[in-house]
């Protein structure tokens, strides 16, 4: 069975001021998750769910469809809205922040049966990333709790113009996640990259260091855990109007209780995005000479 690809794409709205200004990087006006989506189906994927928001689907159908990729790949939508909650959990009142990156991937719940990637939607991955992916999954058909991870060097995530925040991964000697520390203002300095703690103090990086871009493969039992694990986080912090339940808060959960081990896939690829208005003209350049390659 081909896997599935989730593109996590609820968030865009906000992000670009309405899906008009859903930005033509590419020599001929693609977007970013034009790329991902040719890159997946090139590696094997079999079909592609977009997570969005009823308040630009007919905006963002009108522009991505099953016809706009050659009809090569399954397309199907899925709706993150806030009050998609589990039983006896309402939204609090003033809450306008959506649930985080962990109650996007449930939407997803009744349409993936198969083991599935999950990306951003306005992130470049490349194509290595996609391909290292989809080998990996279509091993594990079958299973539970054996989740995995597409590993970038630090080093070819980072932005020119300004300082970013990476997942910074620990491994075993058998390349299964340890954990994984959020890092914030990481840049290139004079002394090499490094990144600010909360009390201002800089700390080196290793170029190497592997780091996390939102590109993780699950089993479907991921689907119910991470319910499970969502009815305890609303618990806790439900009535908190910014509270956000992310994936590597599940991941790291579901890894330190013993259900599920993670192994990190290591790619070439450079992940690429627009985090500043500054990195637009870097994207297109690259973009430009990957077509130039004959990559696109």
């Amino acid at each position: 069975m081909k896997p599935t690809l989730l593109v996590l794409a609820a968030g865009m709205g906000s992000r670009y001021g309405g899906l008009k200004q859903m930005d033509g990087v590419g020599p001929h006006g693609e977007i970013i998750m034009d790329y991902s989506i040719m890159d997946a189906i090139r590696a094997g994927f079999g079909k592609v769910v977009f997570v969005i928001r009823h308040s630009f689907e007919e905006e963002f159908k009108s522009r991505i469809n099953a016809a706009h990729f050659g009809n090569k790949i399954e397309v199907e939508y899925v709706f993150q809205e806030l009050d998609k909650l589990p039983a006896g959990f309402k939204v609090p009142e003033g809450r306008e922040k959506p649930w985080g990156t962990n109650h996007a991937i449930l939407m997803a719940k009744e349409v993936i049966h198969e083991p599935f990637a999950i990306i951003n939607a306005d992130d470049f991955y490349g194509r290595d990333a996609f391909e290292v992916m989809a080998k990996h999954l279509m091993t594990l058909e079958g299973t539970k709790g054996k989740y995995c991870m597409v590993g970038y060097r630090l080093e070819n995530t980072l932005s020119e113009n300004g300082t970013v925040s990476r997942g910074v991964c620990e491994t075993s000697a058998d390349g299964l996640l340890i954990g994984m520390t959020e890092r914030t203002s990481i840049g290139h300095t004079a002394n090499g990259i490094e990144y600010k703690d909360s009390d201002g103090s800089m700390h080196p990086l290793p170029a190497d260091a592997t780091v996390s871009m939102n590109l993780f493969g699950f089993t479907p039992d991921y689907f119910e855990k991470s319910e499970e694990l969502f009815v305890d986080f609303l618990k806790e912090h439900g009535n908190e109007l910014k509270s956000e339940y992310y994936i590597p808060f599940a991941v790291n959960t579901f890894i330190h209780n013993g259900y599920a081990t993670m192994t990190v896939l290591k790619t070439t690829a450079q992940w690429f995005g627009v985090t500043y208005k500054e990195d637009r003209p870097m994207v297109v350049a690259r973009l430009k000479k990957l077509h130039d390659q004959g990559v696109y």
